[in-house]
């Protein structure tokens, strides 16, 4: 599978589960598993959640 921000490839490992975050090598770009079927994987751009520190 390849990255959808610069097309490195991404090693998703074979006992990843959904929900689980990918990081791209390259470019460090997060995405999160949305769905697996077998060695097929759909992946979606994570969600990035900053620290409010409180705020």
């Amino acid at each position: 599978m390849n990255c959808q921000d610069c097309d490195a490839t991404l090693n998703i490992p074979d006992d990843a589960s959904i929900g689980e975050i990918i990081s791209c090598p390259d470019c460090g770009a997060d995405f999160e598993i949305a769905k697996k079927n077998g060695s097929t994987v759909e992946l979606k751009q994570a969600e990035s959640v900053g620290e409010d520190w409180g705020e």
